[in-house]
């Protein structure tokens, strides 16, 4: 179900990010990122997660799941296999950035594993609201995650 995302992919992954979030990355801006040194896509057909990893750092750069296929197992599916990649590579710790009124993203990651290390004040512009605060979670990785 849950497979390595190419490039080929992109326009499908910009769906599934409009889906999820209120300024979407188009298909372009996926293409770039799939291309990115370091960065591995793992997709299934109603999700996916960016990561990259570099010199021992891992990053969660977007998960997005459809809406109708939230809370079905699928994210915590995209993260468990996110994770075993990252290690495979040597990431000895993988971080992410979620907006501080994301209850059920921050629910999913504490599930997970991930714990707050981190506030950047003011980091989600919203067009039509006061800005929000990003927490910075990270979750330390040891092989036996993998």
């Amino acid at each position: 179900m849950i497979r390595i995302a190419t490039p080929s992919d992109a326009a499908a992954l910009a769906g599934l990010h409009a889906g999820s979030f209120p300024e979407p990355w188009d298909a372009a801006a996926m293409e770039a990122l799939l291309e990115g040194e370091g960065v591995i896509a793992l997709t299934a057909p109603d999700g996916f997660i960016l990561v990259r990893a570099v010199a021992g750092e891992a990053e969660i750069i977007t998960l997005a799941v459809a809406p109708p296929a939230r809370r079905h197992g699928l994210g915590r599916a995209l993260i468990e296999a996110a994770t075993d990649a990252v290690i495979r590579v040597g990431a000895e710790s993988l971080f992410l950035e979620v907006a501080a009124d994301n209850t059920p993203a921050l629910a999913l990651y504490g599930r997970c594993g991930f714990e707050p290390v981190g506030r950047r004040r003011g980091y989600y512009r919203r067009p039509n609201g006061p800005a929000m605060d990003a927490l910075v979670l990270r979750k330390t990785l040891t092989p036996t995650d993998a």
